[in-house]
């Protein structure tokens, strides 16, 4: 689902000076805290170095898993706040994705967004993912309306 949902990203990006990265990809926010989300996005080039990303990306994308969902929701999602992080995605298992966009005061609430919907990446003007393809379901063009 990962892969799915880098090349996705990676295609939406093509020709533009956002550049996306996938783990494992060192990124250093701060002296004591360094990272390898599991996507990442990066529109400022002087972040880019030959060995790892210094300092936050504009985008994190962590794909959950059950061993790892509590600590990216909680202390990764934390993490990245300060950081300030302009876009953190989560990933779950469950087919759905929750976005969380950086205010003044932090992350808001998060967004939902379902299996068979449009995934809005805010900060790059506003590329859609389609959710279908990444969790390979049936998509909204494909239900009949039948019920």
């Amino acid at each position: 689902m990962g892969a799915r949902l880098y090349s996705r990203l990676e295609r939406g990006l093509e020709g533009k000076s956002c550049k996306p990265f996938i783990a494992p990809t060192d990124v250093n926010l701060s002296d004591l805290d360094v990272v390898q989300p599991d996507i990442l996005v990066v529109c400022d080039p002087t972040h880019i170095t030959s060995t790892h990303i210094e300092g936050a990306p504009d985008l994190v994308i962590e794909v959950l898993s059950p061993a790892t969902a509590a600590r990216d929701l909680r202390q990764k999602k934390a993490l990245y706040e300060r950081a300030r992080v302009r876009e953190y995605l989560v990933d779950p298992l469950e087919k759905y994705a929750i976005r969380f966009l950086l205010g003044a005061n932090g992350f808001d609430k998060g967004t939902i967004f379902a299996a068979d919907e449009l995934l809005v990446i805010a900060i790059l003007e506003s590329l859609e993912i389609s959710l279908w393809e990444v969790f390979e379901v049936e998509g909204p063009q494909d239900k009949t309306g039948a019920g």
